[in-house]
């Protein structure tokens, strides 16, 4: 069980955990998630921890899209947004990089998911381990997390 499984359940939201065989060699995370899944990657989205201004904000977004950083920054009402370095993410979330989930952070981050979340019934982010994904409503994970829906990723290109 993780934090994020464990956050899901305290809250009695309808959710599912997805487990598959995480290969260690591959290149991304989240689209091995939907291949290994079988869902569409639309579905699948990453958990992204950025430098916004003078602290850390989460960006979530669908694996097969770039995250803009500008698009993020306009949405946190900042000038600048950039990737958070990999250790500070990994002590700040509790998670380690490639299975960090927006569920059951260590520290609660301003979370804001990309609105094309909106268009799906439910949704694949990872449960806190690579090779664990949890299925949910946008609608719940935004309550969950306390975030906003926002465009930050609306071209193609991991």
């Amino acid at each position: 069980m993780t934090p994020a499984i464990e956050m899901a359940k305290k809250a009695r939201i309808a959710f599912q955990v997805h487990e598959y065989e995480h290969d260690p060699a591959a290149e991304s995370y989240g689209r091995e998630a939907a291949d290994k899944l079988g869902v569409d990657p639309e579905r699948v989205f990453k958990t992204l921890v950025v430098e916004a201004g003078a602290g850390l904000v989460v960006a979530v977004a669908p694996v097969l899209r770039r995250l803009d950083l500008k698009l993020l920054a306009k949405a946190a009402g900042v000038k600048k947004a950039a990737l958070a370095d990999v250790a500070r993410v990994e002590r700040v979330t509790g998670y380690v990089v490639g299975g960090v989930s927006p569920l059951g952070q260590k520290k609660r981050l301003p979370t804001y998911i990309d609105a094309s979340a909106e268009a799906h019934p439910t949704i694949f982010v990872s449960a806190g381990r690579r090779g664990v994904d949890i299925e949910l409503t946008p609608r719940d994970l935004a309550a969950l997390t306390k975030a906003s829906f926002a465009p930050l990723a609306p071209f193609g290109g991991a």
